[in-house]
């Protein structure tokens, strides 16, 4: 249970640094355009937010099953 727990707490941690990093290059992207209308058809995919509210709930339910793990481990 402890393994399960600190593979969803690291795969949490990737998630929300991805999220992040993907929402820096799309700002830097939105800076650099020229031509708004590329923008508004579509080419623009906002999944940073979810990647970092996913790895957030990864990361919360990661460190219940650790803490339950260890909590088995101690008195099981």
């Amino acid at each position: 249970m402890m393994g399960i727990g600190g593979l969803f707490t690291i795969l949490g941690l990737v998630s929300v640094v991805w999220g992040r990093i993907r929402k820096k290059s799309c700002n830097d992207s939105l800076l650099t355009r020229t031509d708004v209308r590329s923008y508004l058809e579509g080419e623009f995919e906002p999944e940073f937010e979810s990647l970092k509210i996913g790895g957030w709930i990864a990361i919360a339910i990661g460190l219940v099953l650790l803490a339950m793990g260890g909590g088995f481990w101690l008195w099981g």
